[in-house]
């Protein structure tokens, strides 16, 4: 059985940021559903959460295989409880982190700074939620 794009939502904000607090597991939601919604760019061209999710190399959580080696902590491993679709839900009907901007793009870098640009120069940082860096699009992120 096919998950839901609201399945799908949950289970990857479970993955990438159960352990985040709802502040993060909702900056990871916002950032899918920027992705959904942007209009231009290289995420421009996807429609859906199920797109943007299952987009190749975007969620480490979505690789069932990583370095060689099996990922345990995959999205199909996942099981989602009332938070994580709460989380979902209000980042489906339109609600956002105004802080976090427009952010495409978000990672841990396993230190306790971010980087300026991610990746290069398409992303610039925005905030830091969590152990997570955020990165909203340049006008270079347009050509891709």
């Amino acid at each position: 059985m096919a998950f839901s794009d609201r399945e799908i939502l949950a289970r990857i904000v479970e993955c990438e940021a159960g352990g985040e607090g709802e502040t993060g597991m909702q900056a990871v939601a916002c950032v899918v559903m920027n992705r959904v919604r942007v209009t231009y760019g290289e995420y421009g061209r996807l429609d859906t959460i199920r797109q943007v999710v299952y987009q190749p190399r975007q969620f480490t959580c979505v690789m069932e295989m990583v370095g060689g080696q099996y990922n345990m902590q995959n999205i199909y491993n996942m099981r989602p409880t009332d938070v994580h679709f709460q989380v979902a839900d209000w980042a489906i009907s339109g609600n956002r982190l105004t802080n976090l901007g427009f952010a495409l793009w978000y990672f841990n870098p396993f230190k306790p700074t971010c980087r300026d640009n991610f990746p290069s120069a398409v992303g610039r940082f925005v905030i830091r939620i969590g152990d997570h860096c955020f990165y909203n699009p340049t006008a270079q992120y347009a050509e891709t």
